[in-house]
């Protein structure tokens, strides 16, 4: 059996897509702290560009509690599947591991994601009359607002000034604190 004296970090696997929900339903018992990660992120859609709300971990989230008081009020929150353990004993998280991972949120449960675009980056048109076409950033202009693609379009190749803001880049999201590092 896991040590009853002092609250431990556990993670609670939840129905999908239901983290934030089960999260907040738990802050509701007495002596039960979460902590539920998410990322904001824009995607593009036949709408154009649309902002998303997802889970760090999907289907899974971080709640702190004295487990012989509380696992059971834990365990029957709404869309909350279990306590993840192993071999049917639950699987204490050690704090420096929460810990760190509020500090690469910033302190807030909601981090935005951002998505920018350098020169040579394969981009899409998200928006407008050519969205759905492809090209090469050229430059940027106008500090990150605007940017310069080569397009190739009805054969030729043509050099046009978008919005960066309607622009979905090909390359994996690069977050505003890894350019940092």
């Amino acid at each position: 059996m896991p040590e009853t004296e002092t609250a431990h970090w556990y993670c609670v696997h939840t129905k999908p897509k239901c983290e934030h929900l089960a999260a907040a339903s738990m802050r509701q018992l007495e002596n039960v702290e979460t902590f539920c990660p998410r990322i904001r992120f824009q995607r593009s859609t036949p709408r154009g560009k649309v902002w998303f709300v997802e889970a760090l971990f999907p289907s899974y989230f971080f709640a702190r509690f004295l487990y012989s008081a509380s696992h059971r009020g834990v365990k029957h929150t709404h869309n909350v599947i279990r306590i993840v353990g192993f071999g049917g004993d639950p699987a204490p998280i050690p704090d420096f591991t929460i810990e760190s991972l509020r500090e690469e949120m910033q302190g807030a449960e909601l981090r935005e994601v951002k998505f920018g675009v350098e020169v040579g980056d394969t981009v899409e048109v998200a928006e407008g009359p050519m969205r759905g076409l492809k090209g090469i950033v050229e430059s940027l202009a106008s500090g990150e607002q605007r940017v310069k693609l080569l397009l190739e379009f009805l054969g030729r190749q043509s050099l046009v000034e978008v919005q960066a803001s309607k622009l979905l880049s090909e390359k994996a999201p690069r977050d505003v604190m890894a350019a940092k590092k």
